[in-house]
């Protein structure tokens, strides 16, 4: 079974161009017009699609963690459960947003942390479900979320093999969109731990399963790599300004950063090409004039009898080719040539041909 992932009108699979999802989560700092102009961005710079993330705060936190007191340069409330209500958007934003996306021509959907943000999610029918590294272990949310039938791309940072297994066949007993993310969960990601040869091998141990990355570096160039591997999905942390107030904005692209990903992705598209060995019409003159032919040595006579240093190896390329070299020496040359004249099967002949005539 071929590996596809299919995306309101995009269709991923191994020929594809990456699909490159812009992760705003909460970097719109819980204003609608700061996700607007993220959106409107991203959609500039030529993404895929756009993510948030939905939540559920009262039912997915312990009490403890939610009255929590949250104190430091990133919060936007006196408690935890006050900071994650404050980025936390409704129905209103959600449609909002959804209308906004569909005018622009781009992709919009989020994670779903928890069961009332997943049906929350497919009651707006959203073209897909993200699920975090975090709840890669969640069975249960899991395959709730697949019997809604929608793609799912799933995170699989801080895990083990088993863990991806699990949930891989989770999904698999009931939706075959499925679509894994090589992750490092660090904020940002150790380049020593982004273990980019996993996409390799979940390429092979799931070959009916679309695979990608979800990248927590600071940089661009592990995109490509990832492509270059197999990687038909990326996802990466967005915002406008690095130095906003929030913990993901520090390791996000702003707008520069991710048209340079997404040019690079596209090239490397572009240049992957098909795998078959080709000559191209763009080659002729640069091959000509860098490659060589066999010529004259010397003056020689009609009649001579070639041998090698009778033959040099010269450019420009637009004679007989050196890999005819074995092939000349011991013919007889009917002619006459001088010094740098061309060597042609045109001119020789063997000795015992030229005996009968």
């Amino acid at each position: 079974m071929a590996r596809t992932l299919t995306i309101g009108s995009h269709q991923i699979q191994d020929e594809s161009r990456c699909y490159v999802i812009a992760e705003v989560g909460h970097n719109h700092q819980g204003k609608l017009q700061t996700c607007m102009d993220l959106f409107k961005a991203a959609k500039e710079v030529g993404v895929s699609a756009v993510k948030l993330q939905k939540r559920n705060n009262r039912a997915m936190y312990t009490k403890t963690l939610y009255d929590r007191p949250y104190d430091n340069e990133n919060s936007y409330g006196a408690t935890y459960g006050e900071h994650r209500e404050a980025l936390e958007f409704g129905l209103s934003e959600y449609r909002t947003l959804q209308q906004y996306c569909k005018e622009l021509g781009i992709h919009f959907f989020a994670t779903a942390f928890d069961f009332d943000s997943a049906d929350f999610l497919a009651s707006i029918d959203v073209p897909a479900f993200k699920i975090a590294s975090g709840d890669l272990k969640n069975i249960p949310l899991i395959e709730h979320v697949a019997t809604f039938g929608k793609p799912m791309i799933i995170s699989t940072g801080g895990a083990t093999l088993d863990d991806v297994k699990r949930a891989y066949y989770a999904v698999m007993a009931i939706n075959r969109q499925l679509c894994l993310l090589q992750c490092t969960a660090g904020y940002p990601a150790e380049w020593r731990e982004l273990d980019l040869g996993v996409i390799t091998s979940y390429r092979q141990m799931f070959p009916d399963t679309v695979v990608g990355l979800s990248a927590h570096d600071n940089g661009i160039a592990m995109a490509v790599a990832a492509y270059v591997l197999g990687g038909r999905v990326l996802e990466k942390h967005f915002t406008l300004n690095r130095a906003w107030k929030g913990t993901d904005h520090a390791f996000s692209l702003e707008p520069v950063g991710m048209r340079k990903m997404v040019r690079d992705l596209e090239r490397t598209w572009m240049a992957m090409g098909d795998g078959q060995k080709k000559l191209y019409p763009s080659e002729a003159s640069p091959i000509q004039k860098m490659g060589k032919k066999l010529v004259a040595a010397r003056k020689l006579r009609a009649g001579h009898t070639l041998t090698r240093e009778d033959i040099a190896i010269k450019s420009p390329g637009d004679g007989l080719p050196p890999y005819e070299l074995k092939n000349v020496v011991g013919l007889v040359l009917e002619h006459a040539v001088e010094e740098d004249d061309e060597i042609t099967f045109q001119i020789l002949k063997k000795a015992s041909e030229l005996a009968r005539l």
